[in-house]
């Protein structure tokens, strides 16, 4: 492989896990990229591979935000447990069938939610939980399974899915949402990546080096999230959901 290759997949590693840190969806430039410059390879292969620093760079932002932003423990716990499972699953149906068909159905939950955030200028700026424990404890279990599915099965935009619904369901702003959906997507990825490693499918001199551009970038963008707070992670927020889009939107109108 020639060293420019890997250069550009550090770069890209790098700003994948600076997105990501601040509001999730930094697979949105990773895949693309690895998918670009590795055409020889399985997709499989890639897909596993990109897990690795995925992982690295959450696990950095993740530490952050540990550092500066209050969590609650019992909840992330049970939401970890869940997701984890929920994850592996979804990458085990991913090798057995097509994920082509979620596409369309996606672009347009991810058109409403652009244009409720831009038009809801209070959304994710306040905490606002009005929920009992027992119904936080419901909906906790069901944002993992749901969304820790869908990251093993397709998983472009799964932090940006995991905000939305931490400050939809369960009251968050837009700073403890991203602070809790890094913990969680600890754990999808670890399910993951966990189906990968059995299979085979991941390569490791490629992993290491972009783990460690992804977790520099994770480390970078969560300081500047913490630091700017939630309106500027809020148009952050929307410029990933539209990017997003713009990404499924090719998939379903072009290929």
């Amino acid at each position: 492989m020639e060293s420019y290759i890997l250069i550009l997949l550090c770069l890209a590693a790098f700003a994948a896990g600076f997105i990501d840190a601040i509001v999730g969806g930094g697979g949105l430039i990773q895949t693309p990229v690895g998918l670009i410059l590795l055409p020889n390879l399985p997709v499989a292969t890639i897909i596993g591979t990109l897990k690795i620093p995925a992982f690295s760079g959450t696990s950095f932002a993740a530490f952050q935000y540990l550092k500066r932003v209050k969590m609650n423990w019992k909840l992330l716990f049970i939401m970890m447990g869940v997701a984890l499972p929920s994850a592996f699953l979804g990458s085990t149906v991913l090798t057995y069938m097509s994920n082509d068909f979620m596409k369309p159905l996606l672009l347009f939950i991810l058109s409403l939610l652009a244009i409720y955030t831009y038009v809801k200028k209070n959304f994710g700026q306040h905490v606002e939980n009005n929920n009992s424990e027992k119904q936080q404890i419901g909906y906790a279990i069901l944002i993992s399974f749901v969304v820790g599915f869908y990251d093993g099965f397709i998983g472009p935009g799964t932090g940006s899915f995991f905000v939305v619904a931490f400050i939809a369901l369960l009251g968050f702003d837009f700073l403890h949402a991203s602070a809790n959906a890094k913990m969680v997507n600890l754990s999808t990825n670890f399910g993951s990546i966990c189906l990968f490693i059995l299979k085979g499918k991941i390569i490791w001199a490629l992993a290491i080096p972009m783990a460690i551009s992804n977790a520099l970038g994770g480390w970078v963008g969560a300081k500047l999230a913490i630091h700017k707070g939630n309106g500027f992670i809020r148009v952050f927020f929307l410029v990933v959901v539209i990017g997003t889009l713009i990404r499924f939107a090719y998939d379903v109108f072009y290929k």
